[in-house]
């Protein structure tokens, strides 16, 4: 992208957020409540990180349901490429973190409920958020974040929603573009101290491109009840069962010129696809010793099936089992005159995996394996976390987790050509953080942070590794290093009017031994860079215009580089220049939403129309480390509308939206570092899509 380009982005960016500043606004966000940041309740306001939160409206309003890119795409520095191939997952990345990730979620620690939904190894999927009955979604970023541990580059967070006071019962449909069916039926109730809510959700899709049809079912239950006034326990079972995800795999730049629907080489007579099943049973409990003074316990067991046909004609089969348990006290104290509120905590997690794969021509399995191995992951980390008001103005937030993370292969197929691939490794790291918050006024907070984070690779990542030859082979990488990090952050929360927020961050990001793709052939062997830089910033406001129209934008910029070169391990000789930068993330992001609503804000009535505007545009971004491959940025235009009538007690809501008015030909994702001589490297985004929904609430 040239100079020019970035530079007007830029003034469009601020320009929009400048309306923010002017105009007063009804309700805000200085009540929010949040948790991601000190691992007790406070308002978002205050604490001294960026973090966000996405409300229950937003996430119904955003579309179908089905991706976390449809609502977060409004939080700055949080990175969602919606590549429509549900075989692979969203590619999901916070300032960077979690860009090289082939499939899945990495460098990202997901929580549901305050349960892991992240592996040891730092290994997490989008999907396993059942969006229908999620309240809301904390998103946090920056030095903060790395007090939950290994792979902590963000957390999101997700949190159910509470069981009603009466019973209800919730039905959705969703009709879209491609054969998108979506259904959800959901109930709840209380009854004494018990609440229970029950999620059951079904989506298919033909999809866009040849050879992604998917289907998929889930199951979200809740469970709360209070033993006794001190003592409350929650109980979350979920299960996600994905019978079917075709994968129509990645285009070279040619074959998304002449038809970006199309498959990539060899997914049509590969049938190249996965197969997903995962249940999770988790629980947690929180004894209140007396107002200033409690505990949190919680434990949790799951299991995941994987079965993937790849364009190579093999397969490979994933079996993993996981469990954990963890216990935090919380407490609220005042040390010499200082008002201090402090939780300290220990957190043990560890999965198996039974790793099989063998020839699957045309997609069917062949012969024996000619893979068998048992990966084992497990952490071991102990933390500190503390924020103290040293004075009327002034407060003072830190931290410390002591991590322990340990894997083990065992290789059970052996043979003379194919050598024992066992291993073993562990890596141990000490995470301080430090921050302080100056209150300037009581609608002006500025904070600076420190943090020192590490990221090890995950059990996928050193499945495989290059040989002498530059080839990739089957055995375990016991010569990955764990990424260390060093992040530095300054921003400004600022609500000029009861009515206006605005939240504002630079950061610097300095990483050595990062974890890079070194060849990508559908297999994926990783290695480390020397060392990589991430500069940015991350604006976000939001403003009520009139009583009736709310504008709320965020723009993010991020240079990623690297700081040393190195030699790409793509063909064993390319050298990756210092200042190239990083793929797999786009240099630029902005969002805004215009929206206009018949009830004025603030009114009781929760009845009537809504339509809305969006804007959404990215940056430049790179496919290889060489920077020879890179997708154009693109500009996108949403339009959605919703209209709300009451049905007794309950009430009637119908949604339609179309999204991408302007039929704009884009790349939403790339595949980073692939390795032929005419890599596949392009997943083409949406052309013009729609989808129509309603959904239906009655009390019992």
């Amino acid at each position: 992208m040239s100079t020019h380009l970035r530079t007007t982005r830029l003034i469009h960016a601020l320009a929009t957020l400048g309306v923010i500043s002017v105009f007063p606004v009804a309700a805000q966000t200085l009540g929010e409540v949040v948790v991601s940041a000190s691992r007790s309740e406070q308002k978002s306001f205050d604490a001294p990180a960026s973090v966000q939160s996405v409300a229950r409206e937003t996430i119904q309003s955003g579309g179908p349901q089905v991706n976390l890119s449809e609502s977060l795409t409004r939080v700055p520095g949080l990175t969602i490429l919606d590549r429509q191939n549900y075989a692979q997952d969203l590619q999901v990345s916070i300032r960077g973190f979690g860009a090289r990730s082939a499939f899945g979620i990495r460098g990202i620690r997901l929580l549901i409920d305050g349960i892991p939904a992240t592996t040891p190894d730092g290994q997490g999927q989008g999907s396993s958020i059942s969006l229908t009955s999620t309240d809301h979604i904390e998103v946090l970023r920056g030095p903060m974040a790395l007090l939950y541990g290994n792979s902590s580059g963000g957390v999101i967070q997700a949190f159910s929603k509470a069981a009603p006071k009466e019973a209800e019962v919730d039905y959705q449909y969703y009709v879209g573009s491609y054969g998108l069916h979506r259904a959800d039926y959901q109930f709840g109730d209380t009854l004494g101290t018990v609440g229970i809510v029950a999620d059951y959700s079904t989506m298919t899709i033909d999809g866009y491109r040849a050879n992604s049809a998917t289907e998929r079912k889930q199951f979200n239950g809740k469970l709360n009840f209070d033993l006794n006034e001190d003592l409350k326990v929650n109980m979350v079972f979920n299960q996600f069962d994905m019978p079917l995800a075709q994968d129509p795999l990645g285009l070279t730049r040619a074959q998304l010129i002449k038809d970006p629907s199309g498959a990539g080489n060899s997914a049509i007579t590969a049938k190249t696809r996965k197969i997903v099943l995962q249940n999770q049973l988790g629980s947690s409990a929180t004894y209140t010793l007396d107002k200033d003074r409690s505990f949190t316990g919680r434990a949790y067991y799951g299991t995941r099936d994987n079965t993937q046909y790849l364009a190579t004609n093999n397969w490979v089969g994933l079996n993993r089992a996981y469990f954990g348990v963890g216990l935090q006290y919380n407490q609220r104290s005042v040390w010499a005159d200082t008002p201090v509120e402090w939780v300290t905590g220990y957190e043990f997690d560890r999965s198996r995996e039974y790793r099989q794969g063998g020839s699957a021509p045309g997609g069917q399995k062949s012969g024996l394996p000619t893979r068998s191995e048992d990966n084992q992951a497990e952490n071991s980390d102990l933390f500190v976390q503390g924020t103290a008001l040293v004075s009327d103005n002034v407060s003072i937030a830190g931290g410390l987790r002591s991590s322990s993370v340990r894997f083990v292969s065992d290789d059970f197929f052996i043979t003379s050509t194919d050598k024992d691939g066992s291993g073993n490794v562990s890596y141990q790291a000490t995470s301080p953080v430090l921050g302080v918050t100056y209150h300037a006024t009581d609608a002006l907070n500025l904070y600076a942070n420190y943090g020192k984070g590490f990221e090890t690779p995950t059990l996928a990542e050193m499945a495989y590794k290059l040989d002498a030859a530059n080839a990739i082979v089957g055995q375990f990488n016991t010569t990955l290093n764990a990424s260390s990090s060093q992040h530095y952050e300054i921003g400004t929360k600022w609500v000029p009017n009861e009515k206006s927020r605005v939240d504002f961050a630079l950061y610097q990001i300095d990483t050595t031994d990062e974890i890079v793709v070194a060849k990508g052939t559908g297999q994926t062997a990783y290695k480390n860079a020397p060392g990589t830089s991430r500069s940015g910033w991350e604006l976000s406001g939001n403003t009520q215009l009139t009583p009736h129209v709310n504008l709320s934008a965020s723009a993010s910029m991020i240079d990623a580089h690297y700081t040393q070169k190195f030699i790409s391990g793509t063909t064993g000789s390319t050298t990756v220049a210092s200042g190239n930068k990083l793929p797999g993330i786009p240099q630029s992001f902005v969002f805004s939403e215009l929206a206009w609503t018949s009830e004025a804000s603030g009114s009781a009535n929760r009845n009537g129309l809504r339509l809305g505007l969006e804007m959404v545009q990215a940056g430049r971004i790179y496919a290889n480390d060489t920077n020879t491959e890179s997708a154009d940025g693109h500009t996108l235009f949403n339009l959605s509308a919703s209209q709300r009538w009451s049905v007794g007690k309950g009430g009637l809501t119908v949604y339609a939206r179309v999204n991408n008015v302007g039929d704009e030909h884009y790349v939403g994702s790339v595949l980073v570092n692939q390795t032929a001589a005419t890599p596949q490297s392009y997943e083409p985004g949406l052309p013009q899509n729609w989808t129509l929904g309603l959904s239906l609430n009655l009390p019992l």
